[in-house]
């Protein structure tokens, strides 16, 4: 089978969303790379490695590949992007001087080529995140994240997906109930288990994130701890107040802290929310935030009642951790 592999050159900063664009026209998989030239900082201070090879991307750009099945009209998918595209210049974000171009390949040469450049990496002090498919003999302290992200998800390296886990570590007591909004591939779910959180709540509007989620859940033997479900936090919220039963593993609400990995738009669409969902004295990390919207999601975050303890940067991304006053 033949697929059209759509490459768009555009910025890291614009890299979440037009991956979103190419899900919601019917892409089989997404796939991204991020400048790799010898100018740009590589932390190995928790042991990582980096396989990919070196590329000549310039700083701060970005190569997205979107996979279509080879009966769709490939110069039209350009044409329904090309207006979403620059519309992001009015939410502030910065798609850059894109370029298109779309080419047929064979099924073998994308669906999975990508796994060989994915191999356990630690992201944290005892966090390390392995791909099912590679041996891995973990170290005593570490905790082993096990996943299968397919074509749809990240392989957790992200500078947002980092920076969560790495806070987490910084977070997690133990015993929490936790709510993770928009988990992907549950990724921060598990870390959460794995840090010695009680419960979680794993919410995704998305049905393949959610089918995805619950998969690696359950490849991590965590089915009892992590409930995954269709929903975002508002509807969960709604849930509560009418009173329906939650299910066996589901968080009971208030929570103790509440874990966000998504853009700043959507961040500030829900603060109040999540204030309404932790309890007194419960915790907020929001990430997923580039560096032209931290002043805007700190004012939400402060506007909603949160006080701000934080802020964790790595590269132009920022995750903040709030705190709900203890009396509100």
């Amino acid at each position: 089978m033949k697929w059209y592999e759509l490459t768009i050159s555009t910025t890291e900063e614009a890299q979440e969303m037009i991956s979103n664009f190419l899900h919601e026209l019917g892409a089989g998989g997404v796939s991204i790379e991020e400048s790799g030239s010898l100018n740009k900082p590589r932390d190995t201070s928790l042991g990582q490695w980096y396989e990919l090879p070196l590329n000549d991307i310039p700083e701060g750009e970005a190569i997205i590949k979107g996979y279509f099945t080879e009966d769709v009209d490939a110069d039209a998918l350009i044409e329904a992007l090309k207006p979403r595209i620059e519309e992001l210049r009015e939410f502030d974000i910065d798609p850059g001087k894109v370029e298109y171009a779309a080419v047929l390949v064979d099924d073998e040469d994308w669906a999975t080529a990508w796994k060989q450049y994915f191999k356990p990496i630690r992201v944290s002090e005892t966090l390390t995140i392995k791909p099912t498919w590679e041996e891995y003999e973990a170290a005593p302290e570490e905790r082993i994240i096990e996943l299968d992200p397919g074509m749809a998800f990240g392989t957790g390296t992200h500078p947002t997906t980092a920076l969560c886990l790495q806070t987490l570590e910084s977070v997690v007591r133990g015993g929490e109930d936790v709510i993770d909004v928009g988990t992907g591939s549950g990724i921060l779910a598990i870390g959460a288990c794995r840090l010695g959180a009680k419960r979680v709540l794993a919410l995704d509007l998305d049905p393949v994130a959610v089918s995805s989620a619950t998969e690696n859940v359950r490849l991590n033997g965590l089915s009892d701890q992590v409930e995954v479900k269709l929903s975002d936090l508002l509807g969960v919220l709604k849930q509560d107040e009418a009173g329906a039963e939650s299910g066996q593993t589901a968080v009971e609400l208030p929570v103790d802290l509440v874990v966000a990995n998504i853009l700043a738009e959507i961040i500030l669409l829900f603060v109040d929310d999540v204030f309404a969902a932790l309890k007194p004295g419960g915790i907020y990390i929001a990430s997923g935030v580039y560096e032209n919207k931290e002043t805007d999601v700190e004012a939400g975050l402060l506007a909603s009642g949160f006080e701000v303890l934080e802020k964790r940067r790595d590269e132009k991304w920022i995750a903040f951790v709030a705190r709900k006053p203890q009396v509100v």
